[in-house]
């Protein structure tokens, strides 16, 4: 070691042990000015040695409804957490099943979309879907914005606000807005696979705001926010084959057919021409985080676990697996007798279309059932993309064969196979109990068609409201802003004209024949 490096060596250890020493007397100083204190003052000391203690440790009475709404809560956070992650699902699947010019475009509008839906949501959805107004036809608590009256986690009978559709739930207010949040922007983003490759950008993202604002809000208060539907014609949807997925699949539908067929995508004789998608393993891994996803769909729309030790959620998402599998089955079996290949397309729209359909019945039925109404879905979505296509209304992804047409069909089986007659059902916690209800059995377990009746006026009605509403949206959008890019750009490809930028930059994209 070199003498300056030494000396340096040195003076750090003067300095510390300096530190040091100054410490060790100004400690031993404050304990003895402390002894002097109490010797010249002992009344003071007694004072201070006779001052309270930490509070006592909350008894178990006082502790089991804490934890109990600390369960549920985690619960449904968690829960709302995997269907925000479905975000990723869709943009996969989706950007999947288009071109590859087209790609950068999809992923921005599903990513956007979430944060249209949000701050709509925010604003007005919340407060239209789950304000007071039972059996109305829009909730209304006054506040506009979330934060109305409101003691949740307070249950039925003891709450007291203006959100009491939602009282059943046994979780503070912003779980319940969170959990219902993700369901709203689930909706949006249905529709972007049906309009994909050809809607400019900022269009979308004004329907998206739009769709929270006016549509979505408006049929799930009917439904979920003990509206219309729910108080008078006792209509269930367990998780939203309707509320979600057939909301999403008609404004869809109105979307593809105002804006169009893709160019290329018909023949001047009508003859319809298969536009492959550039990139099937996004698909593939989208369709896997969707399936994922829906265990917090499904699942977590029980919103409670601590009430029965989580039995229902474990069979809701028992029945959604068992439908999803079911499903995938089906729809490659009928693809490939159909088409005459196992199409991976078909395969993967068929595990969704199980999901979709077992989504409102997933709470009220068997495994078996599940497993029918799931190889059903798997055959209807093959189907349904066919004719669709021979329709001549282009829908890149088959969003409304997935989501509406099983949507649709998910309902109906709430009046076909609900095992038992739920409609007397109580919850019960420590904040209160809440008379939920719920549907009659359905037609396959002895209950008539009671219930199915009622699945169908909710089918009809939520059809004859968005579908003429969301058309007004599209056309008013149209005529402001305009709707659809040119048809250079679209040839060119959205992610060039719309954003500049390209997915596989530097990459020589051919097919070698």
């Amino acid at each position: 070691m070199s003498t300056h490096a030494a000396r340096m060596a040195g003076s750090w250890m003067i300095c510390c042990s300096a530190w040091l020493a100054v410490f060790a007397m100004t400690l031993s100083g404050a304990t003895l000015l402390a002894q002097d204190a109490a010797v010249a003052d002992p009344a003071a000391a007694a004072d201070t040695a006779a001052a309270p203690s930490a509070p006592a440790a909350p008894t178990i009475d006082e502790m089991v409804p804490k934890l109990w709404m600390a369960a549920d809560t985690v619960w449904v956070l968690i829960c709302s957490m995997l269907v925000f992650f479905m975000n990723l699902g869709f943009g996969c699947v989706e950007s999947g099943f288009a071109r590859a010019k087209n790609c950068v475009n999809i992923l921005s509008k599903n990513f956007i979309v979430f944060a249209a839906t949000a701050i709509a949501f925010w604003l007005f959805g919340w407060d239209l879907m789950f304000g007071a107004g039972d059996g109305g036809w829009f909730g209304n608590s006054g506040a506009m914005m979330v934060g109305g009256a409101d003691n949740s986690p307070a249950m039925g009978d003891k709450y007291v606000g203006v959100y009491s559709a939602i009282s059943w739930a046994n979780v503070p207010l912003w779980t319940k807005f969170f959990f219902q949040l993700v369901f709203a922007g689930t909706a949006a983003t249905i529709v972007s696979g049906a309009v994909a490759e050809r809607i400019k950008y900022h269009t979308f993202v004004l329907f998206s705001f739009l769709m929270a604002l006016v549509i979505y809000p408006v049929t799930g208060h009917w439904i979920w926010g003990f509206g219309y539907l729910a108080k008078e014609w006792n209509f269930w949807d367990f998780a939203g084959s309707t509320v979600v997925h057939s909301v999403g699949g008609w404004s869809a539908l109105t979307g593809a057919i105002i804006l169009g067929p893709r160019i290329g995508k018909y023949t001047s004789d009508g003859r319809v021409q298969a536009i492959p998608g550039h990139n099937m393993t996004a698909a593939f891994i989208g369709c896997l985080v969707l399936w994922f996803g829906w265990f917090g769909f499904n699942p977590g729309s029980t919103m409670s676990v601590a009430a029965d030790g989580g039995a229902l959620a474990s069979q809701v998402a028992v029945n959604t697996n068992s439908a999803a599998a079911a499903a995938t089955l089906t729809a490659t079996i009928t693809a490939w007798l159909l088409l005459g290949k196992p199409d991976i397309g078909m395969t993967l729209n068929g595990c969704l279309a199980g999901l979709v359909a077992i989504t409102a019945p997933a709470a009220f039925t068997n495994v078996t059932s599940s497993l029918i109404i799931g190889a059903i879905a798997g055959v209807l979505v093959v189907f349904a993309v066919l004719f669709f296509d021979r329709a001549r209304i282009d829908d890149p992804v088959g969003a409304t064969s997935v989501h509406l047409v099983n949507g649709i069909f998910g309902t109906l089986c709430v009046g076909l196979f609900t095992t038992t007659d739920l409609s007397t059902t109580v919850l019960t916690g420590p904040f209160g109990s809440a008379a939920a209800g719920g549907p009659y059995a359905g037609l396959f377990f002895g209950g008539g068609t009671k219930q199915l009746v009622a699945q169908l006026v909710g089918v009809l009605l939520v059809g004859a409201y968005v579908v003429p509403v969301s058309a007004v949206c599209w056309l008013v959008l149209k005529a402001v802003v305009g709707l659809r890019v040119s048809p250079q750009e679209e040839i060119e490809g959205l992610d060039i004209g719309e954003h500049g930028n390209e997915a596989y930059h530097g990459f020589v994209l051919a097919r070698a024949d």
